[in-house]
C-alpha cells in the first residue's frame, strides 16, 4: 500500500460544517471516498491509501483538478483505492462533492 496526504487550495464549501458523505466501495478497480470536515476553510485535506505504487503525480493532477472544479475548502477526504483508473477517481470525486453541493 502507498499512502500520502495533500492539502490543496479550494473555494470554501458552503456545507463543510455539516459535511459527511461516502461514495463508492473498495473493490478491484474501484475506490471509496469518505468526506468529513477539514481543518481550514480555504483548503481541502486529502489522504490517499492506494494499492497502486508510483502514481502519485497522476493522483495529484486528478485531485487538483477536482478541487478546482468544486467548492471543497473546509473538507477532508479519505480515499481508499483498489486500483481505480484516473477516470474512475474523477467520477467518484465528482459524485462525493456534488452530493454535498446538492444539500446546500
Amino acid at each position: 500500500m502507498e499512502r500520502f496526504t495533500l492539502s490543496l487550495p479550494s473555494t470554501p464549501c458552503a456545507r463543510a460544517d455539516a459535511a459527511a458523505a461516502l461514495c463508492g466501495v473498495v473493490s478491484s478497480g474501484n475506490l471509496e471516498i469518505l468526506v468529513d470536515r477539514g481543518s481550514m476553510a480555504d483548503r481541502c485535506d486529502i489522504e490517499v491509501n492506494t494499492s497502486a505504487h508510483g502514481f502519485r503525480d497522476t493522483w495529484e493532477a486528478v485531485l487538483a483538478d477536482a478541487v478546482a472544479r468544486h467548492a471543497a475548502g473546509g473538507l477532508a477526504l479519505a480515499i481508499n483505492d483498489a486500483g481505480a483508473t484516473p477516470a474512475v477517481v474523477s467520477l467518484r470525486l465528482d459524485q462525493a462533492l456534488e452530493a454535498l453541493e446538492d444539500r446546500a
